[in-house]
């Protein structure tokens, strides 16, 4: 059987303590790197009205009504719907865009699988959605991912190809999300559908905006 003699196989408690602090100051750089991480809106490119970034808030099947705080850096769940809906897309944003309503530009991402919050996913127009809110103007863009990305949807170039339920769905979705909160439901509007070059002038209208607040 092994033995040690005495002072074998200890370490000295300044030893201990040197190597605590060390470990500790490693972490909490890590962490505080983590945490800093980096501002989505500001810092992720927005892309063209052809081909554009998509920053994901709510994954598809989600009733979270996650958002990113544009300033803060940081996303938050605002609410969860309040009738017993989901999102049928992921529902994000463009970065560094500037819409009507004074945030990022709304994006539908139609999606084979639902991705996460925070996910950044390169998209194309296939049309738009006009609508209006409590706070005016609120249109938002329909897209797809490229065919890099996810080749399903390499075929579908306008709204017009998805089959008519699917776009009835798409109509009603952001009304009736909000038919049970009753002081938003009467002042939501849906105009119906845009063009895909209705829809890049929208992406490139807000492109713009940004850059004339930022540059």
């Amino acid at each position: 059987m092994a033995s040690f003699r005495k002072g074998e196989g200890k370490v000295g408690t300044k030893t201990c303590y040197i190597a605590l602090c060390s470990i500790l100051l490693f972490s909490n750089t890590i962490y505080f790197y983590i945490m800093k991480g980096i501002n989505v809106y500001h810092e992720v490119s927005a892309g063209s009205a052809d081909e554009f970034n998509v920053v994901v808030d709510v994954p598809k099947g989600s009733s979270n009504k996650v958002e990113y705080d544009e300033e803060g850096g940081y996303f938050k769940l605002d609410r969860v719907l309040h009738s017993q809906m989901f999102y049928p897309f992921d529902y994000g944003f463009v970065p560094q865009t500037h819409s009507d309503d004074g945030d990022a530009l709304d994006v539908c991402l139609l999606v084979t699988y639902p991705t996460f919050s925070g996910c950044v996913v390169r998209a194309r127009a296939i049309g738009m959605l006009k609508t209006a809110d409590e706070k005016g103007g609120d249109n938002k863009i329909l897209a797809v991912p490229v065919s890099k990305v996810d080749p399903r949807f390499e075929e579908i170039t306008s709204y017009e190809q998805l089959p008519a339920h699917v776009q009835q769905e798409l109509l009603l979705h952001f009304k009736e999300i909000k038919k049970l909160e009753k002081a938003k439901y009467d002042k939501v509007v849906i105009h119906g559908f845009g063009s895909v070059d209705e829809a890049k002038a929208e992406v490139a209208k807000a492109i713009q905006a940004y850059r004339s607040q930022h540059d």
